[in-house]
């Protein structure tokens, strides 16, 4: 299965027909695809997927969840503040009213990638995990990570990205979690522990 596939079987359940489907992928993926996006790209999009994948189950929701990867980063420029609250509202243009999905549901999981905050709503804690799992990966693909989100921030020297980098990591080590569902807790909090004070030593 590939990404197009999977949003276009997605569209359909939910009641898009074949020309709007075919449309909204060529949005999205234009949305995707611009030379800006070196990390939050259908690269990171396709990452999510995988988690979600695996734990579907787990999901009440579903639909919601996956439709949410989709867009949560539609909208996303390094120099402004509300991408995910613009990316929220362009997702809830792209759903009619008549699509079965709880548009609530979307605009609030989409917004609570921003924060990366524990929410009452346990599918929302699973997306907030899916975008962060990078996190713990291993150092060599963690350093593309961070490599490629240099990239995204090139408008800011060194001396104003540097320490706003390192504000963003050090957020997370306060946090008594850096995920919110216990799963990816054991399986990923240390390793992601280490590599943001890997990266913040390497910054400083």
């Amino acid at each position: 299965m590939n990404l197009e596939k999977i949003y276009s079987e997605l569209l359909l359940n939910i009641g898009f027909s074949a020309n709007e489907i075919q449309k909204n992928w060529m949005d999205l993926e234009k949305a995707y695809s611009t030379k800006s996006r070196h990390y939050h790209n259908l690269t990171h999009i396709w990452a999510m997927i995988g988690s979600f994948e695996t734990y579907r189950d787990k999901l009440l929701n579903p639909d919601e969840i996956l439709f949410s990867i989709f867009y949560h980063d539609f909208v996303y420029s390094a120099s402004k503040k509300d991408n995910e609250l613009k990316s929220a509202e362009y997702a809830l243009a792209v759903l009619s009213e008549n699509n079965n999905l709880n548009r609530q549901l979307v605009f609030d999981a989409i917004c609570a990638t921003q924060q990366h905050q524990h929410n009452n709503i346990e599918d929302i804690n699973w997306l907030i995990d899916f975008d962060l799992k990078i996190l713990a990966k291993d150092w060599e693909d963690y350093k593309i990570y961070f490599e490629q989100i240099r990239k995204e921030y090139r408008i800011y020297p060194d001396f104003l990205y540097k320490p706003g980098r390192a504000k963003v990591l050090k957020h997370f080590l306060e946090n008594e979690f850096i995920f919110q569902t216990e799963e990816f807790r054991n399986l990923y909090e240390e390793k992601a522990r280490i590599n943001i004070e890997k990266e913040i030593k390497l910054l400083s």
